[in-house]
């Protein structure tokens, strides 16, 4: 009866060791920094909220046309700490995971930052358009499912307030020119994306970050850095590759709402060789 026991014992040790939940059980809060390539994927399309006649100039006509961005690396104390990524999403909570391998955690837009692949051409003139975040924004809910024991999968529908500021490509002669500023408010359903664990190295080796979050160039706000989770990495090619992802083997999730679209890459995981 007693070898019974132990035998028993070993037996559930081994498949406790086998579960999903015998890792690491929280993915710690923290922010993931993702690289928009200029690749035609990413736009936004004014003719399902067209620009008004008379807004770039007295004369100037409604404005409908399909605009395509690319990511401009964001603004950071210091220089390219964050690997020229242009989004910033932080996961504002620990999220434990429960006995299914299920938790909780609730996400933020922090830093938005992008330009137009071209010059917008206007009757007024050609103008660049920058993106980037509009004030306090919205907090949404991100689910996480762990199926395996680095990793799993992730659902978070994301909320961005957005400002388009279009500049002159030739600089305005008059003083005090009139400020060309559009607001929008999108919410990208969520859809399922891959979700990985870190390196307990990498982790450690990982500090704050204080990067510029309402577009004039300049840091302004700290944020935690990355964490132990990594968004949008399959736990499968992070073991495959043995913690070096190649460059050509990439994920690029794709974020759409009627009229935009955002493609990225995660952050030190974009195909610059490709």
């Amino acid at each position: 009866m007693r070898q019974r026991r132990v035998l028993s014992a070993l037996a559930f040790s081994f498949l406790a060791a086998l579960s999903p939940l015998a890792a690491d059980p929280i993915a710690q809060r923290g922010i993931d920094a993702f690289v928009t390539p200029d690749d035609g994927k990413t736009f936004y399309d004014f003719a399902h909220n067209p620009i008004p006649a008379g807004f770039f100039c007295d004369n100037s006509k409604a404005f409908t046309d399909r605009v395509f961005l690319k990511g401009l690396p964001l603004t950071t104390t210091i220089p390219g700490q964050l690997g020229g990524a242009d989004t910033i999403v932080e996961r504002l909570d620990d999220a434990a995971f429960n006995a299914k391998g299920l938790a909780v955690t609730r996400v933020q837009f922090r830093a938005l930052s992008m330009v137009s692949v071209a010059p917008i051409k206007t009757s007024c003139g050609a103008f660049h358009l920058y993106v980037s975040l509009d004030g306090p924004q919205r907090v949404t809910t991100m689910s996480i499912h762990r199926t395996q024991e680095g990793g799993g999968s992730f659902v978070a529908p994301l909320a961005v307030n957005a400002r388009f500021t279009f500049i002159p490509v030739k600089p305005v002669k008059t003083k005090n020119p009139r400020k060309l500023e559009l607001k929008a408010s999108v919410t990208f359903p969520g859809i399922p994306l891959p979700w990985s664990f870190k390196n307990t190295a990498e982790v450690k080796s990982i500090s704050s970050v204080t990067v510029d979050t309402n577009g004039d160039l300049s840091p302004d706000t700290r944020l935690p850095m990355t964490s132990n989770f990594s968004a949008s990495m399959p736990p499968d090619l992070l073991t495959a590759q043995g913690g070096n992802i190649g460059a050509c083997a990439c994920p690029q999730p794709c974020h759409a709402e009627d009229g935009c679209m955002h493609c990225y890459w995660p952050r030190g995981c974009f195909p610059v060789d490709c």
